[in-house]
Formats: structure tokens, C-alpha cells, sequence
């Protein structure tokens, strides 16, 4: 059996999971597991399809990104299905697909997924770098805590005689947050 997985960071991206979702129904995947997860959450959908495929099956992902956040994570994977006797296709390739059925197919994997994670590191790197710049320029901030955009809220049910576990339950936000709010304390 023919199996896709396809997976997009963000609620945001929807385009680009159909977009995935296209290219393996036309790669002949007869199952496709989707969804919208970063990939250092927990993939519940990459867990179903690893645990659903059997000896003999086939794993499709259109890019290695999709399916592995670090090389270490791709090598255990593809371990992990050829321990089953299950083996992988990866169609973006330059137009090729690149199969671990065969060693040169294993080669350029891991070749492939160094280059993506070396990738990676330096986009991180540069971002990294523009934050510093920014803030020494004094134009980033950072992002506002979540429950310090709720400060008033807190304020007001406490001035309602609401407790603070209960003002916590009610605005979704962490308990010890209400009582830094409370206490006048800011997040850092």
C-alpha cells in the first residue's frame, strides 16, 4: 500500500497542505495522514502512519521538511520503517523521486537532510542576528505576554471578589500570571 503524510506548521498554511495532499493522491497514495503541527509538537498523524504501515508498504511525503525536523529525526524514521519493511519516497527531489528502497536513495536522503537542517540553522542564525540588531536599535520588543494583555480583566474580576484560580480558569491564562498581574509584577 501506497501511504502519504503531509504536514504544514500553521493553521495559516492551508494552501500548501493541500498543495501536499494533490501531489500524493497523484503519487497513487491510496491513505493520506495530514496535519497542521509544527514539527517539534507531537505529530500524532506521522505516529498513525507509522504505526499503520505494514511490511511491503510504501511511505510518501513530498519533502523531507515535511516529515523529519533534524537529520537524527529523519535517520530514526526511516529506520524505524525500514525495521518494519516499510520504505520511503520523497517526491520533491529536482524532479525525481528519491526512494530509500536502494542505497543510493539512502545516500542522497541523508545528504539532502544535512543540507536542509544546515539550512535551517542558519536561517535561525540570521534571525537571531536581526533580533540583536533590532533591539540595540531599539525597534523589537519581543511579543507582549498573552496574560499581560488580559491584565484588566484580572484586575476587574479580582475587584469582583473572584478568586485567582478561578480568574486563571476563566481568561485561559496560568495561574501564577494572575498573581504576578496582580502583585504589579510584568513579564519579562
Amino acid at each position: 500500500m501506497t501511504i502519504g503524510y503531509a504536514r504544514t506548521s500553521t493553521v495559516e498554511q492551508e494552501a500548501g497542505l493541500e498543495a501536499q495532499e494533490r501531489d500524493l493522491k497523484a503519487a497513487g497514495c491510496e491513505r493520506i495522514f495530514a496535519e497542521r503541527v509544527s514539527s517539534v509538537a507531537k505529530r500524532e498523524q506521522l505516529a498513525a502512519a507509522l504505526d499503520f504501515a505494514r511490511d511491503g508498504d510504501t511511505l510518501v511525503v513530498t519533502k523531507p521538511d515535511r516529515l523529519a525536523r533534524s537529520v537524527a529525526d529523519l535517520l530514526a524514521i526511516v529506520a524505524k520503517l525500514h525495521g518494519k519493511g516499510v520504505a520511503l519516497r520523497v517526491l520533491s527531489m529536482g524532479g525525481t523521486a528519491l526512494d530509500t528502497r536502494n542505497p543510493t536513495g539512502k545516500l542522497m536522503l541523508t545528504m539532502l537532510g544535512a543540507v536542509a537542517e544546515f539550512e535551517r540553522d542558519l536561517m535561525l542564525e540570521r534571525q537571531r542576528e536581526g533580533i540583536a540588531k533590532a533591539r540595540a536599535e531599539g525597534k523589537y520588543q519581543g511579543r507582549v505576554p498573552t496574560a499581560q494583555r488580559k491584565a484588566n480583566e484580572v484586575h476587574k474580576l479580582k475587584a469582583e471578589g473572584v478568586r485567582p484560580t478561578e480568574i486563571a480558569s476563566r481568561l485561559g491564562i496560568g495561574r501564577a500570571s494572575v498573581y504576578r498581574i496582580l502583585a504589579g509584577e510584568t513579564a519579562a
